[in-house]
């Protein structure tokens, strides 16, 4: 499916989702699933999450770190976070990991969603940023390697974890 048709569903969705006409929907907790037997509308909701960030990472993929980038010629982390939900789900987010880490609400590390942002606090530089996926990977505009996928459970990642914050809306 073509990126601006993703996009205009995703839309959609999220207008739908955040109407007076839904308001009730969402309280009950009841989301019409799509889900597999066996699987649950969050595991659903969390794989087309996933697979959008996924898809947007391989267009970026490799794109060295610029300090202060914004571009497929080089980008810093908020600015791929930036972009990244921007082209995922058309969601706007302020340029700056100090910004960005005021948006949504927070979330325990336990509790990590794909989609979340985390932030980190590295020696090399004051903040970092990334957006959760699956597991303990998270997508993100690494210093030395570029936009890379990464694992939070690793030394590095691990010991510099600061906080996450939760911007998608949830079905919980």
């Amino acid at each position: 499916m073509p990126v601006y048709l993703r996009l205009a569903c995703l839309f959609t969705l999220l207008l739908m989702e955040t109407s007076c006409a839904t308001h009730r929907h969402l309280k009950t907790n009841h989301v019409p699933s799509t889900a597999a037997p066996g699987q649950t509308s969050d595991d659903t909701h969390t794989q087309g999450i996933e697979k959008r960030l996924r898809d947007e990472y391989r267009l970026w993929k490799g794109t060295r770190h610029t300090l202060g980038g914004r571009g497929q010629g080089g980008i810093d982390c908020s600015a791929f976070v930036q972009e990244l939900y921007r082209s995922a789900f058309n969601i706007a987010l302020p340029r700056t990991t100090k910004e960005q880490v005021k948006q949504g609400i927070p979330v325990k590390r336990h509790q990590l969603q794909a989609g979340d942002l985390v932030f980190f606090k590295p020696p090399s530089y004051p903040r970092h940023v990334g957006v959760f996926l699956r597991g303990k990977a998270f997508v993100h505009a690494s210093k030395k390697k570029g936009v890379i996928i990464s694992q939070i459970d690793r030394h590095y990642w691990g010991r510099y974890y600061w906080t996450a914050r939760r911007v998608l809306p949830t079905y919980q």
